[in-house]
C-alpha cells in the first residue's frame, strides 16, 4: 500500500473535534474582525472631513487632490462646503463635532452592551449575531451614502452613529460565549490572547480599506467595510456552530452515575479505570483542547448537557447576580480606563499623526496601523504571561505600570521624526492593548465560569457584557475628552491618557495584592484549573 501524502497525513492526524474547534476559532476571529473593520473608517476620514487650510485654500497635494477628485462635475461644490473640508466639519469647532460623532457611537455602544448580554442569553447566538452584523453593515454604509447624496446635516451623521453603536453590541458577548463554549480553561490566556488579535487585524484592514478611497471618494471608505461586515453576517448564519453539543460526534462518552446530583457536575467525563477504581472527573472541553494526536478514546467529540435536579440550571443569571461575582466590579472599572486609552488611539491617532508629522490622511491611516500591529503582540504576550504565572490581575497591572511612562515618551519623541513615531507606535500598542485584550477575553471567560455560579452556563454572556459595557463607557469618554482637550495641545491629551492608565492600575490593587499573597488564585479569587 502506498504511503499517504504528507498533507493527508497532517489532516488525519487531528480528530474531528479538533478540526471543528479550529474552524470555530477562525470563524469567530473573522466575524469580530469585520466588526472592528467597520469601526475604523471614521478615524481615517476625519482628516478629509476637515482639511487644514490657510486663507480659505486647501493645503497642497493631498487636500487639493481630494477636492478636485471628490467634487468634480457633475457634482458641484455645495454652498455650505468649503475647501477646508466637508460641511459642517469645515469650521473651527471641527474637533468638537468629530468628538461628538465618536461619543454618539460609543455612548450608544456602552448603553446597549448592558442590554445586549441579557438579550443574547435568551436568543440563539447565531440568529442574534447575524442580525447585528447585517444591521451594522447597513448603518456603516448609510454614513458613506451621505457623501454621494451630498448630506451636510450633522444630525444625520450623529443618528447613524448612534444606531450603528447599538447594533454592534450584539457582537462581543456572542463571539466570546461561543468561543468559551468550544474551549476549556487549560490555556485560555494564550488561546484568547491570540484570538483577540482580531481587534488589531480588523483595525489594520479597516485603515487600509478606508485609506484607499479617503482622498478621492470617502463615501466608499464606509460603504465597502459595511458591505464586508454584512457579508460576514451571512457567513455567520450559514456556518456558526454555537456549542459542541450541537453536532453529533462519534466518541463514546462515559457518564458518571452521580452526575445529576449537582449542576456543577453537568459536564462529566472520566478516564478509563480499572474495576473498583474511583474515577476522577475532568473538564471535557479542556481534554479536547489538550489532546494532540486525536487517538485517545477519553476525549469526547461533544459535550452532553445534563439537567440538574433543581430544574433551573440553565436559567439566565440576573444583572445584580453577575455583579456579585468576585472580581467583576474591579475588572470592569479597570477596563473602563484601559479602554478609554485604547479607543482614544483608535479614533484620534490618524489625526494626531497628520498634525504632528504633516502627512496626508491616507499615509497617516497606514502609519496608524503600526499601533495595532503592536497590539497583536501585546495581547498574545499578556495571555502567555498570565497563563504561566496564573495571575491575570498582576499581568494587567504590570503592563499598565509600563504604559504610562511609555505614553509620555511617545508624546515627546513623536515630534522628532517618522522613525521615532514608528518605534513608539509599536511599543505603545503592545502595552496599551495587552491589558485591554486580557480583560475582555480570558478574564471575562474566567469570571463567567466562576465557581460561585455552580455550572450556570448562561452567565458568561451577561458577565462579558457587564465588563465590556463598563469598558465602553470609558471608550465613549476617551475620544470625547480628546476632542475637547486637543485644541489646547496634544500634550494635554497624553497627560489625560497617562492619568487614565494610573486609574486603571488603581482599581486592580486589591486583586493584585490578593494574587501575590495567595499564589493559588486567579481572576475573581478562584483556583486555577491545572492540566492533567
Amino acid at each position: 500500500m502506498a504511503r499517504l501524502p504528507a498533507g493527508i497525513r497532517f489532516i488525519v492526524s487531528f480528530s474531528r473535534d479538533q478540526w471543528y474547534r479550529a474552524f470555530i476559532f477562525v470563524l469567530t476571529f473573522l466575524l469580530y474582525a469585520s466588526f472592528h473593520l467597520s469601526r475604523k473608517p471614521i478615524s481615517i476620514v476625519k482628516g478629509e472631513l476637515h482639511k487644514h487650510c490657510a486663507g480659505g485654500e486647501a493645503e497642497p497635494s493631498f487636500s487639493g487632490q481630494s477636492s478636485s477628485a471628490g467634487h468634480r462635475p457633475p457634482r458641484q461644490l455645495p454652498d455650505n462646503e468649503t475647501d477646508c473640508g466637508w460641511a459642517p466639519f469645515d469650521k473651527n469647532n471641527y474637533q468638537q463635532l468629530l468628538g461628538a460623532l465618536d461619543y454618539s457611537f460609543l455612548c450608544a455602544y456602552a448603553i446597549g452592551m448592558y442590554l445586549s448580554g441579557i438579550i443574547g442569553e435568551r436568543l440563539p447566538i447565531r440568529y442574534y449575531l447575524t442580525f447585528g452584523m447585517l444591521a451594522s453593515g447597513a448603518f456603516t454604509s448609510l454614513f458613506g451614502l451621505g457623501y454621494f447624496y451630498n448630506i451636510h446635516s450633522f444630525g444625520f451623521y450623529v443618528v447613524t452613529q448612534i444606531l450603528n453603536g447599538l447594533v454592534q453590541t450584539t457582537g462581543w458577548p456572542s463571539v466570546v460565549t461561543c468561543l468559551s463554549n468550544w474551549f476549556g480553561k487549560g490555556r485560555r490566556g494564550l488561546i484568547m490572547g491570540a484570538w483577540n488579535s482580531h481587534t488589531s487585524v480588523g483595525n489594520i484592514l479597516g485603515s487600509l480599506i478606508a485609506g484607499y478611497w479617503v482622498s478621492t471618494c470617502w463615501g466608499l471608505s464606509f460603504i465597502v467595510p459595511g458591505a464586508i461586515v454584512a457579508a460576514m453576517g451571512i457567513v455567520c448564519f450559514l456556518f456558526l456552530i454555537e456549542h459542541p453539543k450541537d453536532i453529533r460526534c462519534s466518541s463514546t462518552l462515559s457518564m458518571h452515575s452521580k452526575g445529576y446530583e449537582n449542576t456543577v457536575d453537568r459536564f462529566r467525563l472520566h478516564k478509563p479505570v480499572l474495576h473498583g477504581e474511583k474515577s476522577r472527573p475532568l473538564d471535557p472541553e479542556m481534554q479536547c483542547l489538550l489532546m494532540a494526536d486525536g487517538k485517545s478514546s477519553i476525549c469526547p467529540s461533544h459535550v452532553v448537557v445534563l439537567p440538574g435536579d433543581s430544574g433551573n440550571s440553565m436559567t439566565a443569571i440576573s444583572f445584580t447576580g453577575a455583579l456579585r461575582i468576585p472580581g467583576v466590579i474591579e475588572f470592569s472599572l479597570c477596563l473602563l480606563f484601559a479602554k478609554l486609552v485604547s479607543y482614544t488611539f483608535l479614533f484620534w491617532l490618524p489625526l494626531y499623526i497628520t498634525s504632528v508629522d504633516h502627512l496626508d490622511a491616507k499615509k497617516a491611516g497606514e502609519l496608524s496601523t503600526l499601533f495595532d500591529v503592536g497590539g497583536i503582540f501585546g495581547g498574545i504576550l499578556a495571555g502567555v504571561i498570565s497563563d504561566r504565572l496564573e495571575k491575570r490581575a498582576s499581568t494587567c497591572g504590570l503592563m499598565l505600570l509600563l504604559a504610562a511612562p511609555t505614553l509620555y515618551v511617545f508624546s515627546s519623541v513623536s515630534k522628532m521624526g517618522l522613525e521615532a513615531t514608528i518605534a513608539m507606535l509599536l511599543l505603545s500598542g503592545a502595552l496599551v492593548s495587552g491589558p485591554y485584550a486580557l480583560i475582555t477575553t480570558a478574564v471575562s471567560a474566567d469570571l463567567g465560569t466562576h465557581k460561585s455560579l455552580k455550572g450556570n452556563a448562561h452567565a458568561l454572556s451577561t458577565v462579558t457584557a457587564i465588563i465590556d459595557g463598563t469598558g465602553s463607557v470609558g471608550a465613549a469618554l476617551g475620544p470625547l475628552l480628546a476632542g475637547l482637550i486637543s485644541p489646547s495641545g496634544w500634550s494635554n491629551v497624553f497627560y489625560m491618557l497617562m492619568f487614565a492608565d494610573a486609574c486603571a492600575l488603581l482599581f486592580l490593587i486589591r486583586l493584585i495584592h490578593k494574587e501575590l499573597s495567595c499564589p493559588g488564585l486567579t481572576a475573581g479569587g478562584q483556583a486555577p484549573l491545572k492540566e492533567h
